[in-house]
């Protein structure tokens, strides 16, 4: 039975077997991973399987990426993932941003005023 592509994105969890056929790894390589990278945070149901959201499956996109494509080491994936998370702008830092950018409109403004 096919699954419909409006099924499968409005799927919220996939089973460690639907992972790893999406990116042609084994369960034990997706075990060891949630190990090794604190990114992965796989649910655990009743029974004890992994449920992995839309979230980890965009992170292990990454590691898979890092990893298998570009020949990072897990020690230096793990190291690329934390300067992405580092790079995220915080509230505050977006507010001055804001507030930069606010002036330089008042004083693009006051030169157009004076220009005409």
């Amino acid at each position: 039975m096919e699954i419909s592509q409006k099924e499968e994105t409005d799927k919220l969890y996939y089973s460690i077997s639907e992972v790893s056929q999406m990116f042609e790894l084994n369960a034990s390589t997706l075990r060891f991973w949630e190990k090794e990278f604190e990114v992965l945070k796989p649910i655990k149901n009743k029974k004890g399987n992994r449920l992995f959201t839309k979230k980890d499956i965009e992170h292990i996109a990454i590691i898979v990426n890092l990893v298998k494509h570009k020949g990072f080491t897990l020690q230096g994936a793990k190291e690329q993932l934390k300067m992405r998370g580092q790079t995220k702008p915080t509230p505050e830092i977006t507010m001055e941003v804001i507030e930069k950018l606010q002036k330089i409109k008042e004083k693009l403004l006051q030169l157009r005023n004076q220009i005409d």
